[in-house]
């Protein structure tokens, strides 16, 4: 990273968007325009290219604004901006064609000469001799943008989304759970006939592949779209079920390289025809094969869910960190790996289930803290079922301790997995003495499966018997706010009874917890009956 950065290609990107969640990262310091009038919302200093190649400044422009009246300065050099009847994203560079390869925004080209330093600057958006807006930053992050909200700059990779909550009203959605229902979340891409977008973190069913290659041959588009550095390193196995995939003709693409934009793509759904897949699994044998894990899922056919997960989908498959999956393979080594093989029985079958609203969540854009307000909103319970969980002062433990801390009963089950046991047990024990100290309703232990399932790989949570969270989305500060997650947030209280019998199955499973004072109280009146039963049968 260099301390300044001669322009030779800078870029002005004229943008209308909504309120941001900003961290300190960076600091601004900017005037406050008139509403009427266009403001900074965001700078690109530092491209990843030769000599910065791309940087630009973003601007929020209300409709009806001149906006040739106006011009960017650094101090050093000023571009005027040429009037334009585009509005929304509009994207000016005195290298249009070179931006064009940045952006899927309208580009419109203009002469002169801006340019901005990696290691800080002041940019002032003028109006004649008046400064209408300011922004300062300290230090610009390789690749990234940052957007300004008020005082701090956030700072985000280039072509990340900045999506709002989707809100859809209600209707009935299909619950099912894993790994008893291993049918329901395959069952919409069997039936497709016109489109299947499937995104997940990894993919080695040959279940799924099955019924994709079907799709495929009754002429449905189908399309893929993983994770391409999964933790672990991908598997011989997924690879020659990717391989197949392709060979059939199915479009599979893997997020990777440089330019990725998220530290993985976790999100777990697929959109088949007009019905939707959400779900905690991976698609593979141990995941949504039903040979391991327990998790959870949703089916929903609502138009507004519907849409929303396929403009995520079309975002993240079209920017340029989306690579063909034979281009990726080229060259590369796998892992041995064998499928899981568990068996399990059925105790919770797929049911349909009245929501009165559901909420569609992603991050980094919007999950982390919409979360933290249902928590907040608690009043009577939260059921908290997750394979881990993260930092202890991550956003959303805290807001748990937060709800147990007003009297909120709160239930935090993790999972006995071999390779996070020994954490879990550890986390589960400071959750306790935390409780023990703060005369809070909190417990939190970790799972028996007792032959139900392997392990836990739910992620979700139950809230005041009323609402529903179930996604991708692991409660660890890293996976809110730097991957790709998909959640949804069920209101009603028929889908609440469905996950919360089995939450409170699982959380059973788990032997017999219960306070030691109210453990000894229940054994010694054992003893006194046993003794009165002794004497009943002596006297008889």
């Amino acid at each position: 990273m260099r301390s300044f950065a001669p322009l030779v290609c800078c870029v002005l990107v004229l943008v209308a968007m909504g309120p941001y969640t900003a961290t300190g990262q960076a600091t601004s310091a900017a005037t406050t325009p008139s509403s009427a009038e266009p403001s900074i919302h965001a700078v690109y200093p530092d491209p990843i290219a030769g000599g910065d190649e791309g940087e630009f400044v973003v601007l929020s422009v209300p409709d009806g604004t001149d906006i040739g009246q106006y011009a960017v300065t650094d101090g050093d050099g000023t571009v005027g901006i040429p009037n334009t009847s585009a509005r929304g994203r509009v994207v000016l560079s005195t290298a249009p064609n070179r931006t064009r390869e940045l952006t899927d925004w309208p580009v419109v080209g203009f002469d002169g000469h801006l340019a901005l330093a990696n290691g800080g600057e002041r940019i002032r958006l003028q109006r004649g001799n008046r400064t209408v807006d300011a922004v300062r930053y300290t230090e610009a992050v390789e690749g990234e943008l940052g957007i300004v909200n008020g005082s701090v700059i956030r700072w985000r990779p280039l072509g990340a989304t900045d999506r709002p909550v989707v809100r859809a009203a209600g209707g009935e959605v299909r619950a099912f759970t894993l790994p008893d229902t291993p049918a329901a979340p395959i069952r919409p891409i069997r039936n497709a006939g016109e489109r299947v977008y499937l995104a997940g973190y990894t993919l080695s069913s040959d279940r799924v592949a099955d019924a994709l290659i079907a799709a495929q041959r009754r002429g449905a588009t189908v399309r893929i779209l993983l994770e391409g550095e999964p933790v672990g390193s991908r598997t011989d196995r997924e690879a020659a079920t990717l391989d197949r995939l392709t060979e059939a003709g199915v479009s599979v693409r893997v997020l990777t390289g440089p330019r990725a934009r998220y530290r993985y793509h976790h999100a777990k759904y697929a959109i088949a025809d007009e019905r939707a897949v959400v779900l905690t699994e991976n698609w593979k044998p141990a995941g949504t094969g039903g040979n391991s894990s327990r998790g959870w899922g949703v089916v929903t056919s609502q138009p507004r869910i519907i849409d929303g997960l396929n403009r995520t989908f079309q975002s993240d498959i079209g920017w340029q960190d989306s690579k063909p999956w034979g281009e990726y393979r080229q060259g590369r080594q796998f892992e041995r790996a064998g499928p899981a093989t568990g068996s399990y029985p059925t105790e919770f079958r797929a049911e349909s289930v009245s929501v009165q609203r559901t909420d569609l969540l992603i991050t980094p854009d919007n999950a982390q803290g919409r979360l933290v307000e249902t928590i907040d909103d608690a009043d009577d319970s939260i059921d908290v079922i997750q394979p881990t969980v993260g930092d202890w002062n991550s956003p959303l433990l805290r807001a748990l301790r937060r709800a147990a801390s007003r009297g909120v009963e709160v239930r935090l089950l993790l999972s006995d997995a071999w390779y996070v046991r020994e954490e879990n047990e550890q986390t589960a024990q400071r959750f306790r003495e935390w409780a023990d100290r703060n005369d809070a309703p909190l417990t939190a232990k970790v799972a028996d499966p007792d032959g139900r399932y392997e392990k836990i790989h739910a992620k979700g949570a139950v809230v005041d018997d009323k609402r529903v969270v179930v996604g991708s989305l692991n409660w660890n500060e890293a996976a809110a706010t730097s991957n790709r997650e998909v959640v949804l947030v069920l209101h009603g209280g028929d889908a609440a009874d469905y996950f919360g019998a089995v939450f409170d199955a699982d959380w059973d499973g788990g032997g017999f917890d219960m306070p030691v004072g109210a453990l000894v109280a229940l054994l010694g009146l054992l003893v006194v009956a046993g003794l009165a039963a002794r004497r009943v049968s002596f006297e008889a």
